[in-house]
């Protein structure tokens, strides 16, 4: 007897203008909340923004401080300048604590593609690649590049006693200056990792070399939310894998066996739930007890 074959098909473009606010749903979630974020910092720093007189969002991705009250710090500074032997106050501490706290639930890489202003730039840059026909790579790499210039950075904060990412990091040059304000370091931050991956590789920055994005991939491996993967609807029609940012994450057979895609490298930009035709795909919290079982 022969084996029924599950029948491929692809979504047909949005028609109107209901579907495509459907499809674009996370895409636009996204935005919404990367705009909102940097219009916090915006109008805290430049027009003094209260809530019943409390500043509601200032200092900077590094550390800051919602309402004056609540300490939020990036575990990954802080660890550089633990390992660079300082000591971290304890206002310092609570506030990583919080951030790692908040990525466990919606999983480390979720900070790549909903809050990192980054991500903006990397998208552009691909859509612009598309659109001019680019197909080749100047330049190879593995995705794996990350985590050795993660390495390196932990290490040079080591031997020069700084949080050495922090100085060069193009994300906080980008996000400095349109908060403050600036030209030089926004054309640099902008123009050079838009040139990155325009020109030389495909996602260069986030896909491949970004060590930021490299600790919160190696934090995600813990995170609740996946993308829950249902083997018996997946007609492996591969739409997931060609708009997905890190195609690398996508195992079939993997998925199948744990029901997600349960890789820390996914940054849950919700762009293959978007185009599943099968509804193969959605979000989900991942039983805690499974965490071990699906890294």
């Amino acid at each position: 007897m022969m084996e029924n074959k599950k029948v491929i098909r692809h979504l047909d473009a949005p028609r109107t203008f209901g579907e495509w606010l459907h499809r674009y749903r996370f895409t636009i979630a996204r935005r919404f909340v990367q705009f909102c974020i940097l219009l916090a910092f915006i109008g805290t720093f430049r027009f003094g923004w209260k809530v019943l007189g409390h500043p509601i969002l200032a200092g900077d991705l590094s550390s800051s401080r919602i309402f004056d009250t609540v300490p939020l710090a990036d575990p990954f500074a802080a660890l550089q300048r633990l390992v660079a032997q300082y000591w971290l106050s304890p206002e310092s501490m609570i506030g990583a604590g919080i951030i790692l706290a908040v990525y466990w639930v919606v999983s480390g890489r979720s900070f790549c593609s909903w809050v990192c202003p980054m991500n903006l730039v990397t998208d552009f840059a691909f859509w612009c690649r598309k659109k001019l026909g680019i197909n080749t790579n100047v330049l190879s790499l593995s995705s794996g590049t990350r985590y050795v210039l993660l390495a390196i950075a932990l290490i040079l904060s080591i031997v020069t006693g700084t949080a050495a990412f922090e100085a060069i990091s193009p994300q906080g040059i980008l996000w400095r200056e349109i908060v403050y304000g600036g030209f030089l370091g926004l054309l640099s931050a902008v123009f050079g990792i838009f040139a990155l991956d325009l020109a030389v590789t495909k996602r260069g920055w986030c896909g491949h070399l970004c060590p930021l994005g490299a600790f919160w991939a190696l934090w995600g491996k813990i995170g609740l939310t996946k993308v829950k993967f249902d083997n018996d609807t997946c007609t492996r029609c591969g739409d997931c894998i060609k708009v997905c940012p890190e195609p690398q994450v996508i195992n079939f057979k993997k998925a199948a066996e744990v029901g997600m895609y349960a890789s820390g490298e996914c940054t849950n930009c919700g762009k293959c739930v978007s185009i599943c035709p099968e509804n193969s795909l959605n979000f989900g919290i991942r039983p805690i007890k499974d965490s071990k079982k699906t890294q």
